[in-house]
Protein backbone atom coordinates (compact mmCIF):
# COMPACT_ATOMS: atom_id res chain seq x y z
CA UNK A 1 0.00 0.00 0.00
CA UNK A 2 0.86 3.28 -0.73
CA UNK A 3 0.72 7.27 0.44
CA UNK A 4 -2.97 7.45 0.07
CA UNK A 5 -4.31 3.38 1.65
CA UNK A 6 -1.48 4.00 4.93
CA UNK A 7 -3.46 7.72 5.32
CA UNK A 8 -6.61 6.06 5.30
CA UNK A 9 -6.13 2.98 7.53
CA UNK A 10 -5.06 5.42 10.08
CA UNK A 11 -9.23 5.27 10.81
CA UNK A 12 -9.34 9.50 11.56
CA UNK A 13 -6.72 9.67 14.18
CA UNK A 14 -4.17 12.05 13.52
CA UNK A 15 -0.97 11.23 15.21
CA UNK A 16 -1.65 7.58 13.91
CA UNK A 17 -1.84 9.50 10.41
CA UNK A 18 1.64 10.79 10.92
CA UNK A 19 3.00 7.80 12.41
CA UNK A 20 1.15 5.58 9.37
CA UNK A 21 3.05 8.57 6.87
CA UNK A 22 6.28 9.05 7.83
CA UNK A 23 6.73 5.61 8.72
CA UNK A 24 9.32 4.30 5.60
CA UNK A 25 11.23 8.05 6.82
CA UNK A 26 12.03 6.29 10.30
CA UNK A 27 14.24 3.23 10.95
CA UNK A 28 14.60 0.99 13.62
CA UNK A 29 14.96 2.49 17.00
CA UNK A 30 14.41 6.39 15.80
CA UNK A 31 10.55 5.79 16.09
CA UNK A 32 11.20 5.42 20.37
CA UNK A 33 11.88 9.66 19.56
CA UNK A 34 8.37 10.16 18.84
CA UNK A 35 5.04 10.45 21.08
CA UNK A 36 3.10 7.31 21.41
CA UNK A 37 0.19 7.63 19.22
CA UNK A 38 2.88 8.10 16.18
CA UNK A 39 4.89 5.49 17.14
CA UNK A 40 1.44 3.27 16.90
CA UNK A 41 1.23 4.68 13.31
CA UNK A 42 4.81 3.98 12.65
CA UNK A 43 4.27 0.01 14.24
CA UNK A 44 0.60 0.54 11.82
CA UNK A 45 2.35 1.04 8.54
CA UNK A 46 4.35 -1.96 9.20
CA UNK A 47 2.17 -4.01 10.06
CA UNK A 48 0.09 -3.04 7.07
CA UNK A 49 3.11 -3.81 4.74
CA UNK A 50 3.90 -6.92 6.45
CA UNK A 51 0.41 -8.13 5.55
CA UNK A 52 0.60 -6.74 1.96
CA UNK A 53 3.56 -8.07 0.91
CA UNK A 54 2.32 -11.30 2.68
CA UNK A 55 -0.62 -11.44 1.46
CA UNK A 56 -1.66 -14.40 -1.59
CA UNK A 57 -3.30 -11.57 -3.51
CA UNK A 58 -0.52 -9.41 -3.84
CA UNK A 59 2.10 -12.21 -4.67
CA UNK A 60 -0.10 -13.20 -7.61
CA UNK A 61 -0.73 -9.59 -8.72
CA UNK A 62 2.85 -8.52 -8.77
CA UNK A 63 4.09 -11.26 -10.87
CA UNK A 64 2.78 -9.29 -13.69
CA UNK A 65 5.01 -6.60 -13.47
CA UNK A 66 8.15 -8.83 -13.09
CA UNK A 67 8.92 -8.99 -16.42
CA UNK A 68 9.26 -5.17 -16.79
CA UNK A 69 10.65 -4.60 -12.88
CA UNK A 70 11.96 -7.65 -11.38
CA UNK A 71 12.15 -7.23 -7.72
CA UNK A 72 10.32 -4.21 -7.37
CA UNK A 73 6.86 -5.52 -8.63
CA UNK A 74 5.67 -5.57 -5.15
CA UNK A 75 6.25 -1.35 -5.01
CA UNK A 76 4.54 -0.86 -8.28
CA UNK A 77 1.67 -2.93 -6.82
CA UNK A 78 1.67 -0.66 -3.82
CA UNK A 79 0.94 1.88 -6.41
CA UNK A 80 -1.87 0.37 -8.15
CA UNK A 81 -3.28 -0.65 -4.77
CA UNK A 82 -4.12 3.18 -4.20
CA UNK A 83 -5.31 3.78 -7.75
CA UNK A 84 -8.40 1.56 -6.87
CA UNK A 85 -8.63 2.41 -3.59
CA UNK A 86 -9.16 6.34 -4.90
CA UNK A 87 -11.84 4.96 -7.44
CA UNK A 88 -13.52 3.10 -4.78
CA UNK A 89 -16.92 4.51 -4.17
CA UNK A 90 -17.63 1.84 -1.53
CA UNK A 91 -14.83 3.47 0.90
CA UNK A 92 -15.76 7.44 0.04
CA UNK A 93 -17.25 9.35 -2.84
CA UNK A 94 -15.11 11.51 -5.52
CA UNK A 95 -15.87 14.74 -3.43
CA UNK A 96 -14.97 12.42 -0.48
CA UNK A 97 -11.88 11.56 -1.05
CA UNK A 98 -10.95 14.99 -2.61
CA UNK A 99 -11.98 16.58 1.21
CA UNK A 100 -9.91 13.49 3.14
CA UNK A 101 -6.66 14.37 0.56
CA UNK A 102 -6.81 18.33 1.79
CA UNK A 103 -6.93 16.52 5.90
CA UNK A 104 -4.08 14.46 5.75
CA UNK A 105 -2.42 17.40 3.84
CA UNK A 106 -3.42 19.89 6.67
CA UNK A 107 -3.10 17.13 9.54
CA UNK A 108 0.92 16.94 8.16
CA UNK A 109 1.24 20.30 7.85
CA UNK A 110 0.06 20.96 11.77
CA UNK A 111 2.67 18.23 12.79
CA UNK A 112 5.46 19.88 10.67
CA UNK A 113 7.64 19.81 13.36
CA UNK A 114 7.66 16.61 13.90
CA UNK A 115 8.28 15.73 10.58
CA UNK A 116 11.96 13.59 9.98
CA UNK A 117 13.43 16.36 7.51
CA UNK A 118 13.26 13.82 4.09
CA UNK A 119 9.43 14.16 4.54
CA UNK A 120 8.99 17.46 5.07
CA UNK A 121 10.92 18.06 2.08
CA UNK A 122 8.33 16.25 0.15
CA UNK A 123 5.34 17.45 1.87
CA UNK A 124 5.03 20.55 0.31
CA UNK A 125 5.26 19.14 -3.90
CA UNK A 126 2.78 16.29 -2.34
CA UNK A 127 0.05 18.60 -1.66
CA UNK A 128 0.93 21.16 -5.09
CA UNK A 129 0.35 18.14 -7.10
CA UNK A 130 -2.56 16.69 -4.81
CA UNK A 131 -0.55 13.26 -4.85
CA UNK A 132 -3.66 11.65 -2.36
CA UNK A 133 -6.19 12.73 -5.03
CA UNK A 134 -4.44 11.99 -8.23
CA UNK A 135 -4.03 8.15 -8.07
CA UNK A 136 -7.47 7.74 -9.05
CA UNK A 137 -6.32 9.38 -12.62
CA UNK A 138 -3.94 7.25 -14.89
CA UNK A 139 -1.18 10.32 -15.20
CA UNK A 140 -1.13 10.45 -11.38
CA UNK A 141 0.10 6.99 -11.44
CA UNK A 142 2.34 7.16 -14.64
CA UNK A 143 3.89 10.23 -12.57
CA UNK A 144 3.98 7.86 -9.47
CA UNK A 145 5.77 4.53 -11.43
CA UNK A 146 8.17 7.34 -12.98
CA UNK A 147 9.21 8.58 -9.61
CA UNK A 148 9.87 4.82 -8.09
CA UNK A 149 11.78 4.01 -11.77
CA UNK A 150 13.98 7.00 -10.91
CA UNK A 151 14.57 6.08 -7.34
CA UNK A 152 14.94 2.32 -7.71
CA UNK A 153 18.81 1.07 -8.55
CA UNK A 154 18.15 -0.98 -11.56
CA UNK A 155 15.37 0.21 -13.32
CA UNK A 156 15.35 3.31 -15.74
CA UNK A 157 12.50 3.50 -17.86
CA UNK A 158 8.73 3.22 -16.59
CA UNK A 159 7.28 3.24 -19.93
CA UNK A 160 6.95 -0.88 -19.97
CA UNK A 161 5.27 -1.15 -16.50
CA UNK A 162 2.51 1.32 -16.95
CA UNK A 163 1.83 -0.49 -20.32
CA UNK A 164 1.63 -3.79 -18.55
CA UNK A 165 -0.82 -1.54 -15.76
CA UNK A 166 -2.85 -0.60 -18.72
CA UNK A 167 -2.97 -4.01 -20.35
CA UNK A 168 -3.38 -5.53 -16.99
CA UNK A 169 -5.92 -3.33 -15.58
CA UNK A 170 -9.16 -5.42 -15.26
CA UNK A 171 -7.08 -8.07 -13.73
CA UNK A 172 -5.71 -5.58 -10.57
CA UNK A 173 -8.61 -4.54 -10.24
CA UNK A 174 -10.22 -7.71 -9.49
CA UNK A 175 -6.64 -8.38 -7.05
CA UNK A 176 -7.72 -4.99 -5.30
CA UNK A 177 -10.87 -6.10 -5.01
CA UNK A 178 -10.29 -9.41 -3.38
CA UNK A 179 -7.67 -8.21 -1.46
CA UNK A 180 -8.77 -4.75 0.21
CA UNK A 181 -11.32 -5.84 2.68
CA UNK A 182 -8.46 -8.12 4.44
CA UNK A 183 -6.16 -5.55 4.76
CA UNK A 184 -8.74 -3.05 6.12
CA UNK A 185 -10.03 -5.71 8.85
CA UNK A 186 -6.42 -6.46 9.51
CA UNK A 187 -5.35 -2.83 9.89
CA UNK A 188 -8.43 -1.97 11.91
CA UNK A 189 -8.44 -4.70 14.27
CA UNK A 190 -4.22 -3.61 14.95
CA UNK A 191 -5.40 -0.17 15.32
CA UNK A 192 -8.00 -0.88 18.47
CA UNK A 193 -5.43 -2.81 20.13
CA UNK A 194 -3.98 0.77 20.67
Amino acid sequence: MNFLAHAYLSFNDPEVLVGNMISDFVKGRKRLDYPEMIQHGIMLHREIDTFTDEHPVTKEAKKVFSPAVGLYGGAFMDVVYDHFLALDASQHSEQEWQLFAQKVYNTLQQHYDVLPEKFAGMLPYMKEHDWLYNYRFRQGIENSFRGLTHRAKYLSDSKPVFRIFEQEYAYLQDCYNRFFPFVKNHAYAQFKNF
